[in-house]
């Protein structure tokens, strides 16, 4: 067999071997049997003076990690905020790696260049958010947030008369940023790498179940004249509440400021007639972050930022070089809206998902798990010792266990129930904290998860709660 030909094999292999773990991962979630140390002592040692053959190293790559996989695609993950990595996604995925494009601009990649382009139009359209907004596709929700970020940066200071891309920050106007006191960490990431500092801001008081205070945030904005960033969530990362959109977003903009939304799942919402309501007024923000490898079940490497207003996006992140040509001014431009100069064509892989499910496919989708969330924490809250805080607006909640007896108790409860139900491999969920006392959260965001998936959840909660409190 030629060196050509073992390629191809191996191409041919992958796809057999990826069919079948996918095939069995579908029946049932599972936990990993092998550790990080068992793997790493598999794949270590020098570095190979020789190669091997492609068909035998996909072998070995596949024997040798795949029984420290862990179930995320699985129909019973809740662990994390994690989408399914639908296949027809994956299929999309397998030929954007093959074509091997760089998708940076119109003159690299045409194709990939155009499929972006509708892509985006098709996620504006699908969360009816403005149709003049720019997006960019990016990694995920982490750098979505930055660039909305920068572009916010970017956009108050200039209204003041500075060029930041240019001068940067030394001795710049001043800027504030107020967030909820709830707010995800991603946020914190994106104020440190553009200088904004993470510990520099003012926090909002929110709510019981995390939804910012109007009230407190109209108290703060008026206690400055400097303009302000004010950082808004759209799916708290527990609760999976929003913030109060229609009121704080007219407020903020009363005051000269810039409304951001860290939207990395809640935002999919808008998709569905049914619960678009609890997001009313994000449309009016001035930029939002999502992520496609949550609700939209995109491989993962896929998230966009989105901005209301176009030349804010572009400052803060279009890059120039003399041999970055291109062709028509008139057509959208991927590198543009992005930080990375060599990215990967994201868009093949949303535009396939969003073909894939449609507008009707992704409205039941999100549906079908915020029903499924919100029939799952019914059915834990009346188990006898389970206290669920918070019956779900979307499909986050969280759970505690042996509640009523004290928070220590009640903390070391719920370590040991959720430690059982991953031994137990029927599910698989991981804990969290939440006003300084530990819960077992709950995500219910793949496709694969089904009524009867959830009936099978609750009912590994019951067991391994009975069995924890038998001793």
């Amino acid at each position: 067999m030629s060196t050509n030909d073992q390629d191809f094999a191996a191409l041919e292999l992958a796809a057999q071997l990826a069919a079948e773990y996918r095939r069995y991962i579908a029946a049932a979630e599972t936990v990993p049997v092998a550790g990080y140390g068992e793997i790493h002592a598999r794949f270590d040692g020098p570095v190979p003076d020789h190669g091997t053959d492609a068909p035998s190293l996909i072998a070995e790559l596949d024997s040798g990690a795949r029984d420290g996989l862990r179930g995320i695609v699985a129909p019973r993950f809740y662990a994390w905020v994690n989408g399914s990595s639908h296949i027809a996604g994956v299929a999309a995925d397998w030929l954007t790696s093959a074509w091997g494009q760089n998708g940076a601009g119109i003159p690299m990649s045409p194709a990939a260049a155009a499929v972006e382009a509708v892509a985006a139009r098709w996620l504006l359209e699908l969360l009816d958010l403005p149709p003049e907004s720019s997006v960019g596709l990016v990694s995920g929700a982490t750098i979505a947030n930055f660039v909305g970020l920068a572009a916010a940066r970017g956009e108050l200071l200039s209204r003041q008369g500075w060029d930041v891309e240019s001068d940067g920050l030394y001795g710049a106007p001043n800027l504030r940023v107020l967030i909820g006191a709830d707010a995800h960490n991603t946020v914190f990431s994106g104020l440190r790498y553009l200088g904004l500092g993470e510990k520099r801001v003012t926090t909002i008081a929110t709510d019981s179940l995390g939804r910012m205070l109007p009230g407190d945030l109209e108290r703060a904005l008026k206690a400055s004249s400097d303009p302000a960033i004010v950082i808004g969530q759209s799916g708290q990362i527990n609760t999976g509440v929003s913030d109060p959109f229609a009121e704080i977003v007219p407020m903020v903009h009363a005051t000269g400021g810039w409304v951001h939304v860290d939207g990395a799942f809640g935002l999919w919402a808008r998709a569905s007639e049914k619960h678009r309501h609890l997001l009313d007024g994000i449309e009016l923000a001035d930029s939002m972050a999502t992520d496609g490898h949550k609700w939209l079940q995109t491989p993962y490497d896929c998230g966009f930022a989105i901005v209301r207003h176009e030349a804010a996006h572009r400052r803060a992140m279009d890059m120039q070089a003399s041999y970055l040509t291109r062709d028509n001014d008139q057509f959208r431009h991927p590198g543009a809206y992005v930080p990375e100069l060599s990215r990967r064509a994201r868009g093949f892989a949303a535009w396939a998902m969003m073909r894939r499910l449609g507008r009707a496919g992704i409205a039941k989708m999100v549906d079908d798990d915020i029903r499924i969330a919100q029939a799952m924490a019914a059915d834990m809250a009346a188990i006898p010792g389970v206290e669920v805080v918070g019956q779900p607006e979307l499909n986050q909640f969280i759970v505690r266990f042996g509640a009523d007896q004290g928070d220590q108790a009640g903390d070391r409860l719920t370590q040991a129930t959720v430690e059982r139900i991953q031994q137990d491999a029927v599910a698989f969920m991981g804990t969290s904290l939440w006003r300084g006392r530990l819960v077992m959260r709950v995500s219910v965001c793949s496709i694969a998860t089904t009524d009867k998936d959830g009936q099978i959840t609750v009912e590994a909660v019951r067991s391994a709660w009975e069995a924890v409190q038998a001793g």
